[in-house]
């Protein structure tokens, strides 16, 4: 990260006063900013094991993050919205020593037993109050060399696995997003997302500090986005209006969120000149009504082990239906089954891994590039099933196609060895089954017959992840959706089996 951290103290040279972070706890200066992380990577100094952040978005964790790349310690940050199961095990794993937290209760609650002192050293860190809690730990963990940052994915359950990733790949990022967007030291940037979430750490602070712009960083109660089942549009929409920020970056759920405050005559800031979403696939039709309203959205796409982007719409130049051009330092292949290919070393490994990757890294995505060098996705590899006639489908395509109607707000198709598509619907509060059945059948017409949607059932509830049938970032959960709705699939199943066996 010495880019990152020669580009702060050129700006505290240059411009002192100018303003880099603000939140609830205050602003900071650059010069201010550069002081309070010199004062805390001496104190971070001693060790060379992982640091752990639990910490609510504030300047302090920019702060942490920072002073930890100063101090030569690899980063661990702990999403808050990981269980408590899923925090140990990212601790354990990445053979973390210490933890910073402005929850030290949740530390306490999930390392019982393995804190050297439980109450911890208080810390002041900008101005929030922070603890510092040491951990016992056993052997160490061998990372792979110039691990700068420990990533673990927001989308997955259980234990999942942390990707290792360099500063120098990180920076490479940042810088090749700040051409992309045009980011210039008039920006203000209003983190949307939990700035564990690598996106919004690389996107959402990284990049307007190497602009010299201002990054907002508030806690997600402030912003009105508490949990799927605690949103408040209204405070949201009001932080908006005072902090009128020039860049967001969202997913898909708040995108809907900010189109449908619009629709119902909300005013958006008209300061807005780049908002990013990803993080999930897009509903065509939600782009169109986010740019009916004005909201300047660029599509993009990116994984962890790619340290978060790999492709975005362009400023001026953003192509509906794709997920823009490769940034201008990736470099893109494709397998004979579409599979995109990412040329280099994208990240280090993971934990623990027997093996890091070698100069190729396969997504698990497919997709293509069409003449003028855009990315389009078609679909995931492991979601794809093959029907009883032997054709394969993307499901992420046909929902595509689905949700592209008004009507129709989610859709999870399945029809693995069937001789039809199934799919589970989920619409807008008032629509009528009328709408819906136009809805298939419009996309049913677009599509190929093997694609094409036989029967369908409607949802229950949305999917959302408060019932576990959409991760946070806003990708469907598969298997969940089919336990739930499974039954009923299969009783359709039998209903077109007797219908067919009448036929016959």
């Amino acid at each position: 990260m010495n880019t990152l951290l020669e580009t702060l103290r050129g700006h505290a040279r240059s411009r002192p006063n100018a303003i880099a972070l603000r939140g609830s706890d205050g602003e900071f200066t650059y010069l201010r900013v550069v002081t309070l992380i010199e004062a805390l990577a001496a104190k971070l100094a001693n060790s060379v094991a992982p640091l752990g952040v639990l910490v609510a978005n504030s300047p302090a964790w920019a702060l942490i993050d920072l002073a930890a790349a100063r101090a030569r310690r690899p980063l661990l940050p702990l999403p808050q919205f990981f269980s408590d199961a899923q925090l140990r095990h990212a601790l354990s794993r990445a053979g973390a020593d210490e933890v910073l937290s402005d929850d030290p209760d949740r530390i306490q609650r999930i390392m019982r037993g393995r804190l050297h002192d439980p109450r911890g050293e208080s810390l002041l860190v900008g101005d929030r109050d922070c603890r510092r809690l040491r951990l016992r730990t056993g052997a160490p963990v061998a990372l792979p060399r110039d691990t700068a940052k420990i990533t673990f994915t927001s989308g997955t359950t259980g234990e999942p696995k942390g990707v290792c990733l360099s500063g120098a790949h990180i920076e490479q990022v940042a810088a090749s997003l700040a051409a992309v967007v045009g980011a210039n030291p008039s920006d203000h940037h209003l983190a949307m997302l939990p700035l564990a979430t690598l996106l919004e750490n690389i996107g959402g602070v990284y990049l307007p500090l190497l602009a010299g712009a201002c990054s907002e960083l508030r806690p997600m109660t402030e912003l009105g986005l508490g949990g799927p089942d605690r949103l408040d549009p209204a405070r949201l929409l009001g932080l908006l209006a005072r902090v009128r920020p020039t860049t967001l970056i969202l997913v898909p759920q708040l995108l809907e969120i900010l189109v449908r405050a619009a629709e119902t005559g909300a005013s958006l800031p008209e300061s807005l000149r780049f908002v990013a979403v990803g993080g999930a696939s897009v509903a065509p039709r939600l782009l169109q009504r986010a740019a009916a309203h004005g909201l300047p959205v660029h599509e993009g796409y990116g994984l962890s082990e790619c340290a978060s982007v790999l492709a975005l719409n362009p400023l001026g130049e953003a192509r509906p239906g794709s997920v823009g051009r490769p940034l201008p330092h990736v470099h893109l292949g494709f397998a004979a089954d579409g599979e995109i290919l990412v040329h280099g070393s994208p990240f280090l490994g993971y934990l623990k891994a027997p093996h890091t990757p070698g100069g190729v890294y396969a997504t698990g995505d497919t997709g293509y590039l069409d003449d003028d060098g855009y990315l389009h996705l078609t679909g995931r590899k492991k979601s794809m099933f093959v029907t009883s006639f032997g054709r394969n489908v993307a499901p992420e395509w046909v929902e595509r196609e689905l949700t592209a109607h008004p009507a129709i707000a989610r859709a999870a198709v399945f029809g693995e060895a069937q001789p039809m598509n199934i799919a589970v619907l989920s619409t807008p509060p008032g629509v009528a089954p009328d709408a819906v059945a136009q809805a298939v059948a419009t996309a049913n017409a677009q599509l190929p017959d093997y694609a094409r949607v036989g029967a369908w059932l409607m949802a229950d509830a949305p999917f959302s992840p408060a019932n576990q049938q959409l991760t946070a970032n806003g990708r469907a959960r598969r298997a969940e959706i089919l336990a739930a709705y499974g039954p009923r699939i299969d009783a359709l199943y039998q209903e077109y089996g007797s219908f067919q066996g009448q036929q016959g």
